[in-house]
């Protein structure tokens, strides 16, 4: 009884803690929807591919997001039409890469400056190294959703006339009443999307009024896995003993694995995990606390549901296995170096 009252409060305390942020990056989300022109977004990103994930890592400080509500972000990013690079840099980097988990990790880790910088440093290095492998793909869409893939859709190049003819209520797809006459097709490519706004709706009214009912939907389909996530999260964290990943923590390499698998384990937001790496920062190396603080943020338990809204399974695992790999070298070095 004890532990399913532990779990129980654990499950609606990541809940609680996750919503707020999920929340913010859902309203983002939107405001890039109906009010950014994806033209000019795409304008002022480089065209060096280098540049572009630098350039997406570090938009995380316009959009000061956590784990959980970078991922609408990013999916909207892509859906505009955004380079790969710039939406997984994005991604991976904006639940740290901000001013308010910078503001956090700098309360937590003043008596180590190096903690807070390196924190940063590191967490660009893994995004843009993993954004530009994913760039390489020249086609993305294989490892993305198919209803994300319908929303970046190619645009036709002209429309048949019997096409025209056809009522919008008769085609597949998520609609939203306008005037009498008159619909706005959400999951259509933004361009289209933004062509209807344009033409058939007043300018700001309207435009709030669809940014609140768009708001309503992503919650509906993101707050659904995120309830998913957060009690299969707080199921680990009671079955398993902490004790457990705790006690592999005493060497370079063992204490790396063990942070970076509770990291993985416990979910915890960005913007307060730096409190909870600074309990263990007197019997923890410098190294395994950088990989709690980068490798959380980036995957965790409770974010994979939320992952698989975008991405299709092996993309996660791609993610996963990379993120992992380049967090544990780094954080390898930075024992060796202090040792």
């Amino acid at each position: 009884m004890t532990q399913l009252n532990n779990g129980i409060t654990l499950f609606f305390s990541l809940l609680v803690e996750a919503m707020p942020f999920l929340l913010l990056g859902v309203m983002f989300s939107s405001v890039l929807l109906l009010f950014v022109d994806e033209q000019k977004l795409l304008a002022v990103i480089p065209k060096n591919v280098v540049l572009a994930a630098l350039a997406g890592s570090l938009i995380g400080f316009l959009f000061p997001v956590c784990e959980c509500g970078n991922i609408p972000v990013a999916r909207r990013l892509l859906t505009k039409g955004a380079p790969t690079a710039v939406a997984i840099g994005f991604l991976l980097a904006a639940p740290t890469v901000n001013p308010v988990v910078f503001w956090a990790t700098w309360i937590a880790f003043r008596d180590q400056p190096e903690i807070v910088f390196l924190r940063v440093g590191f967490t660009l290095i893994v995004a843009v190294t993993i954004a530009l492998i994913f760039s390489a793909q020249a086609d993305v869409r294989p490892f993305l959703q198919e209803n994300l893939t319908r929303m970046m859709g190619p645009e036709p190049v002209a429309a048949a006339p019997a096409e025209a003819e056809i009522s919008p209520l008769l085609r597949s797809g998520t609609f939203l009443m306008q005037s009498p006459g008159q619909v706005l097709q959400l999951d259509a490519p933004p361009a289209q999307v933004l062509a209807q706004v344009a033409v058939a709706t007043p300018p700001m009214v309207t435009r709030l009024r669809m940014m609140v009912d768009n708001m309503v939907l992503e919650l509906r389909e993101l707050g659904a896995v995120l309830v998913i996530g957060s009690a299969i999260a707080a199921f680990v964290q009671v079955a398993v003993p902490r004790e457990v990943i705790l006690g592999l923590g005493q060497g370079p390499v063992t204490s790396i694995v063990a942070m970076m698998a509770l990291a993985w384990v416990v979910s915890i937001c960005s913007t307060v995990d730096s409190f909870f790496a600074l309990s263990f920062a007197s019997t923890f190396t410098s190294g395994s606390l950088l990989a709690f603080l980068v490798f959380g943020p980036m995957i965790d338990l409770k974010n994979i549901s939320l992952l698989l809204t975008v991405f299709k399974g092996r993309a996660i695992l791609y993610l996963f296995v990379l993120a992992a790999q380049l967090v544990f070298l780094l954080a390898l070095v930075m024992n060796l170096y202090t040792s």
